[in-house]
């Protein structure tokens, strides 16, 4: 496996290293550039969140001239566990809530402002898949179910998995409450889940829960050793990062940024 150098440096996309087998490359995208006007200024790629449908278009359009030829195909996540095969002839919209291609040009992409984008692949760059991880999502398994997806169709076992984790909310914000830090306390051995989630320090009954650590806790229990990105320093806090990324529990009107990994 060799470190690959990522597309030509562009302000549209978020700082990435990650160690990338041959022929597979991986952007994440941030709110700089675009055309999309205020709230969703500039470069949201949502076609769900009422902005201007022809702005939507170009800003896609934008996006898939930093693919190197490859087509991002967009889902309808609906904080699911469902894992779509997907190839050039899929259509935009289909719902699922992570998706997996072993073609060429085909470019799995996930929309987030706030949850956690997750990108895959193997040791040989074989496959590549994308997952989108809200609370919900996490604690029903698409992780697991992505993991387990890219394993069958690669033949390799998690150990030759390789994830990235893109910014999501950080754990200095993210306030959830009990029914949430029970959903995955309420799982395997509570103790490692309790590690993630804090009394929130002004509000009774509330926590502070660390949506990555969340999920670095869960493919190391897969067996998933090869983790990059987000480690939940506040850098990667889509709330704090207000002129680099949308957050929609900041903002509550807002955009999406991507992520979008594909095979040459």
């Amino acid at each position: 496996m060799s470190h690959r150098p990522q597309p030509p440096h562009s302000p549209l996309l978020w700082p990435m290293d990650w160690s990338l087998p041959v022929g597979v490359h991986a952007v994440c995208t941030t709110r700089v550039g675009g055309v999309s006007k205020a709230p969703f200024d500039g470069l949201n790629l949502g076609d769900h969140v009422r902005d201007d449908s022809q702005a939507v278009s170009q800003n896609r359009a934008l996006l898939q001239a930093q693919l190197g030829g490859a087509r991002p195909v967009f889902l309808t996540q609906v904080h699911g566990v469902d894992v779509a095969q997907v190839s050039v002839a899929t259509p935009d919209g289909i719902t699922a809530d992570a998706c997996i291609t072993q073609e060429p040009q085909v470019a799995c992409t996930i929309m987030v402002a706030d949850c956690l984008p997750l990108m895959f692949t193997d040791a040989s760059g074989h496959v590549v898949a994308a997952a989108h991880a809200g609370w919900r999502g996490l604690a029903a398994g698409v992780i697991e179910q992505t993991v387990r997806a890219v394993c069958e169709a690669a033949s390799v076992v998690p150990a030759q998995v390789r994830v990235w984790l893109g910014p999501c909310i950080g754990p200095e914000v993210f306030e959830v409450g009990d029914d949430v830090r029970m959903a995955f306390t309420a799982q395997g051995d509570a103790s490692d889940a309790e590690r993630y989630f804090k009394p929130h320090p002004t509000h009774a009954g509330k926590w502070l829960a660390d949506l990555a650590g969340l999920a670095r806790m869960r493919l190391q229990a897969l067996g998933v050793t090869s983790v990059a990105g987000n480690d939940s320093a506040p850098e990667w806090c889509t709330v704090s990062q207000r002129s680099r990324l949308f957050s929609f529990r900041r903002d509550g009107v807002t955009g999406r940024f991507a992520v979008c990994i594909w095979r040459n």
